[in-house]
């Protein structure tokens, strides 16, 4: 079942034909595949990894598929299609990427949710690109084209970044942090309770849900031995995380995974501020997975160690995987579960 955006995307098809394209922040469907069927070949970028995931059996001869924050290499394309982001504040790096990626006068497309802000496009487009016009308008969603017409600034990493110092319960903390990644330049309620109540750790430790690296170059501020694998589903998450575990002069694994399925090691401590914020149903499935998959990825012994919103329904999963529920500290919003698996 293709998204909104997909469908509008698809029902223009004909923009793209025999054409070589570039889907950038593509979602969680096969339109990258449906688009074969018009362009002579696509390639896909996901910033998602689990949108990654759905399309990479489908790679071969004329689709090529990719998960990250840039291509690995600098092939030029026909046409761009851009989804715009949720997170706004990531589109004008995309719309960079996408130019660094187009031919001479190659053709800019963006589709995006009415709701999510993309009738602004035409003040957002750089100006080495031409006016946008909007080309369809259907299923809430719009269509935007546009054309390249001078050569766009390279892309540097280091422009996207902001840096800043953050002052935690174990120390001052350098944090790196690039555009589409959540950050409020202070910890949020939930970290900051987590770490007030920081266990004493040991042997490897998994940061799910990493996000910048907060809690990972806390944890590595007072216990530097600690070997640290910081996992997340967001590509700019992953690079800005390792941005700020290198400016803390911090060593870890950072890695892409879609829930916990591809870590492979059996770990002595799980930590982290799960990233959920679906609507409750599906809230409540991954909250579920999320503590039967660490239940079965630690050794015994190790210790699982989260902060969560205190209307979740963790209390009777935890008890059911970990066979009691240990709430250490909680305020008027949050709670700490810190349970050890027999």
């Amino acid at each position: 079942m293709l998204t909104n955006a997909s469908q509008v995307l698809l029902r223009n098809s004909e923009l793209v034909k025999d054409q070589s394209v570039l889907v950038i922040n593509y979602e969680s469907d096969q339109l990258v595949r449906e688009l074969l069927n018009t362009a002579s070949s696509v390639c896909g970028l996901a910033l998602d990894y689990h949108h990654h995931l759905v399309m990479q059996p489908y790679a071969g001869k004329n689709l090529s598929l990719h998960f990250g924050h840039q291509l690995p290499n600098d092939e030029l394309f026909d046409s761009v299609i851009v989804y715009f982001p949720k997170a706004k504040a990531l589109a004008p790096y995309l719309f960079n990427l996408a130019a660094k990626h187009l031919k001479a006068k190659g053709q800019l497309i963006v589709v995006g949710e009415n709701k999510g802000g993309i009738k602004s496009l035409p003040k957002q487009l750089p100006s080495y690109f031409d006016t946008p016009f909007k080309a369809d308008n259907a299923r809430h969603c719009v269509v935007f084209l546009s054309e390249l017409n001078t050569q766009a600034p390279a892309l540097k990493l280091s422009d996207w970044q902001s840096q800043y110092q953050l002052e935690t319960p174990q120390g001052m903390i350098t944090i790196c942090n690039l555009v589409g990644v959540f950050s409020e330049k202070k910890l949020d309620e939930g970290t900051k309770l987590l770490l007030e109540n920081l266990p004493k750790m040991q042997g490897n430790v998994l940061d799910f849900g990493c996000g910048a690296g907060v809690i990972a170059a806390a944890l590595l501020k007072v216990q530097p031995e600690l070997k640290v694998e910081c996992v997340d589903i967001n590509a700019m998450a992953l690079a800005s995380c390792e941005l700020t575990l290198a400016a803390n002069g911090f060593a870890a694994k950072v890695f892409a995974s879609d829930g916990l399925a591809q870590t492979s090691t059996r770990y002595d401590g799980i930590i982290s501020n799960p990233p959920f914020h679906d609507g409750l149903a599906s809230t409540t499935n991954i909250a579920t997975t999320f503590v039967k998959d660490s239940a079965n990825t630690l050794r015994s012994g190790g210790l699982f160690h989260i902060v969560a919103n205190r209307h979740l329904p963790y209390s009777d999963t935890i008890a059911e995987y970990f066979g009691a529920v240990n709430v250490t500290a909680e305020n008027n919003k949050y709670k700490i579960y810190s349970n050890t698996k027999a």
